[in-house]
């Protein structure tokens, strides 16, 4: 396979950059309610995230997790090495919000995101197992509550691949399919359709990550034809469209599968093709910090500097100031991994796993980047 996935890598920043935009709109004026809107439809594109996940773990992991003695274990701590010191500052960083709400210094229009009642499912990342009614605290951790629970029930996947090969893995999609569609319906899970459930995320994303295994295995034993790039991207962009047209569905889930396929046949075959999107790889070393800390950039640029001096003042149209936002969530981020997160990785790795921290480096990344040694 590929060295690197850099269309992949490139889909995922693009989809954090969105996510980002649509919570930044919230604190804008009623002239950003349409653009909400349009971002909305785009929500599919938190299955691909976890999808991709899927993908690359299972490629990496497929052959030796359960065999190589400790093989699990070096990498549940390489993975709560990666996330963990990230997520836990951030999550501090609402606790001292939650304070401050609580005292009447800060004012918020959701006073249940910051219930304490929900700090204890916070801090053991289990807000996303249906353990909380909304999203608290720093609400985009409910995704990572949801990777961590795909992290530990990732022997079902590879046992199911072991003893069903690529049939296993779909019978295993068809299952939590239906688990899911049985939950919903009975209300147990509370959502009208499961493709919306963050509270409930966990089992959510358990289904996409063996749909983003399954094409893993698929595209490692090439069962369909080779793909170009121009193919993946054209997918990718039907995708979209569905989104638009038809919401979150089982076809929007089939075609962001079909264009991964793609995509990672297309850069395993000719990787040249995609060598023009390297001008982001800073950007695509830090998505996941991206990701995590533009809640914390959107509280104070937005719930603290907008509203309370540059709206007043009338000094700047929101829509200047919302770039400005965002290159400070770029900088920010790309600060706290090379300066914070790579540090503290290196460290817990060193603590927990010294002859896993020595064989490679401790800031890998799960996700996208090198295929080999970035999906720890």
């Amino acid at each position: 396979m590929a060295d690197r996935y850099r269309i992949l890598e490139f889909w995922r920043i693009a989809a954090a950059v969105l996510v980002m935009v649509f919570h930044f709109l919230n604190y804008g004026p009623p002239s950003a309610v349409h653009a909400t809107e349009l971002l909305l439809s785009l929500l599919p594109l938190m299955d691909m995230f976890f999808m991709i996940s899927g993908f690359l773990i299972m490629e990496r992991y497929a052959d030796r997790l359960l065999t190589e003695r400790g093989s699990y274990g070096r990498f549940l701590i390489r993975r709560v090495a990666r996330f963990y010191p990230l997520y836990l500052a951030t999550l501090g960083f609402f606790v001292v919000l939650a304070l401050a709400v609580h005292f009447g210094v800060y004012e918020t229009r959701s006073p249940e995101r910051y219930a304490f009642s929900a700090l204890p499912a916070n801090l053991i990342l289990i807000q996303g197992w249906g353990f909380t009614e909304t999203l608290t605290f720093n609400y985009v951790g409910w995704t990572l509550s949801a990777e961590w629970f795909c992290y530990l029930a990732l022997p079902v996947i590879v046992i199911a691949y072991r003893w069903g090969g690529i049939t296993g893995l779909l019978g295993l999609v068809a299952v939590s399919c239906l688990l899911l569609e049985i939950a919903t319906a009975s209300g147990l899970m509370p959502f009208e359709r499961w493709f919306y459930a963050d509270t409930w995320g966990a089992f959510r994303a358990f289904a996409d990550f063996a749909v983003g295994a399954a094409v893993a295995m698929a595209a490692r034993r090439r069962v369909l034809v080779s793909a170009s790039h121009r193919c993946a991207w054209l997918t990718f962009g039907c995708s979209l469209a569905a989104m638009c047209i038809v919401g979150a569905s089982y076809l929007v889930l089939l075609l962001l599968a079909l264009a991964i396929y793609q995509a990672a046949v297309a850069e395993s075959d000719a990787p040249e093709g995609a060598r023009f999107l390297g001008v982001f790889d800073p950007l695509g070393r830090v998505s996941f910090s991206i990701y995590l800390i533009h809640p914390v950039v959107g509280a104070l640029a937005f719930g603290g500097v907008w509203r309370l001096i540059v709206e007043p003042a009338g000094v700047m149209n929101f829509y200047l100031y919302l770039p400005l936002a965002v290159i400070a969530v770029f900088a920010v981020s790309l600060v706290s991994f090379h300066w914070f997160e790579t540090p503290a990785s290196r460290w817990v790795n060193r603590i927990f796993s010294p002859a896993s921290g020595q064989r490679r480096p401790a800031n890998s990344e799960p996700a996208v980047g090198n295929a080999v040694s970035g999906a720890s």
